[in-house]
């Protein structure tokens, strides 16, 4: 079975993250599938990279999460989080995925 990048389960985190409360209006299944994804790909971190990386990733994670909050009233909540998730899915790539 192929193994899906790191960058593809932290960008799916944020952007489904995000889907999952708008579509259901419940923004705790949001939070869930965005914590279960960033816990998910902090453990590939972590295997492919060793643990300073994955504890750099992980908070660049969280960062873009909240940053996503007031970039949202700027420029619109799907544009902010498809930034947001581009950007953490090129900082996975370059730290960790690109090494495998």
């Amino acid at each position: 079975m192929a193994k899906v990048p790191s960058a593809v389960v932290a960008a799916g985190g944020l952007v489904g993250g995000y889907g999952v409360a708008r579509w259901t209006r419940k923004r705790e299944l949001g939070g869930v599938v965005l914590a279960v994804a960033g816990a998910a790909a902090a453990q590939q971190w972590r295997r492919q990279a060793g643990g300073t990386a994955a504890g750099a990733l992980t908070g660049a994670y969280v960062a873009a999460f909240a940053a996503s909050h007031p970039l949202a009233k700027k420029v619109g909540a799907w544009p902010a989080v498809f930034g947001v998730a581009g950007a953490v899915a090129l900082a996975s790539w370059a730290v960790a995925d690109r090494r495998g």
